[in-house]
């Protein structure tokens, strides 16, 4: 196993080959606690240089230079892996969801593309892909324009991926910014489909200097083992972090080194 796992790794069984295998993950934060960190832990752990996984990452938050700056400190070259061919970066900043030609809406078009890429990639024998998204509630204000059901077509053309050429799955959604309002369609699916729910929330007893926030693991289904059987973990796990310069640090509650 490797040494450096920790146990948000131990939480979503990264002690494995591919542990995420045909898995979707939805990781939900909010404006006290961003959940951002732990999307880019997911890109660390899946650029690993013991495996051949790639990355597709869609990015609606930010450029690429911002991921490459963060993932540096965390000891993983983007701009080497672009090179290497295990990783795609799709900036979609500039994106607009609007109806072009034949009333094909952008969302599908997207689509095209990561399937597409989906099958290039995997060319190289047992690769596992997995498809990123930071983050979906950007991406429906993108699609605003045109159609926001395109947003929940885009969730299952995307879901089709994980059924049919085994991809993970990996988006980030803002749960606090439908306070006031009726949860959309697309992010209750997704809760509805998600393998394994990721939440990052602040300490219910509030700020402290050495405690940045707390983050629960819910994980509905198995992880496969060396032995290609199915393992359990534990449905709910529950510990804190804090953020480091170059990295987080977990712990379980009342277990924190100063």
């Amino acid at each position: 196993m490797d040494r450096s796992v920790n146990l948000l790794d131990l939480a979503l069984g990264f002690d494995e080959p591919s542990p995420l295998r045909g898995k979707v993950v939805l990781i939900e934060d909010c404006v006290e606690t961003s959940g951002s960190f732990v999307l880019h832990q997911m890109m660390k752990r899946v650029l690993s240089p013991h495996s051949s996984d790639a990355l597709i990452f869609l990015a609606f938050a930010r450029p690429f230079s911002h991921y490459d700056r963060v993932l540096r400190k965390l000891g993983c070259n983007l701009a080497t892996q672009k090179t290497n061919n295990r990783l795609v970066f799709v900036d979609m900043l500039m994106m607009k969801c609007s109806d072009g030609d034949d009333n094909v809406s952008g969302v599908a078009k997207l689509f095209r593309e990561i399937q597409g890429t989906v099958r290039k990639l995997g060319n190289v024998t047992n690769r596992n892909i997995t498809v990123m998204v930071d983050d979906m509630s950007l991406l429906e204000i993108a699609a605003t324009n045109s159609n926001s059901d395109h947003v929940l077509d885009f969730l299952h053309y995307c879901h089709t991926l994980t059924c049919e050429s085994n991809c993970s799955l990996v988006t980030l959604n803002h749960e606090d910014i439908y306070s006031s309002m009726e949860r959309p369609a697309y992010l209750l699916q997704m809760v509805c489909l998600a393998d394994i729910v990721i939440k990052a929330e602040p300490l219910a007893s509030g700020l402290a200097n050495d405690v940045h926030g707390q983050l629960t693991v819910v994980n509905k289904g198995m992880i496969s083992s060396k032995s290609g059987k199915g393992s359990s973990r534990n449905k709910l796990q529950n510990f804190q972090f804090r953020i480091k310069e170059n990295g987080i640090e977990y712990f379980y509650p009342g277990c924190s080194r100063s």
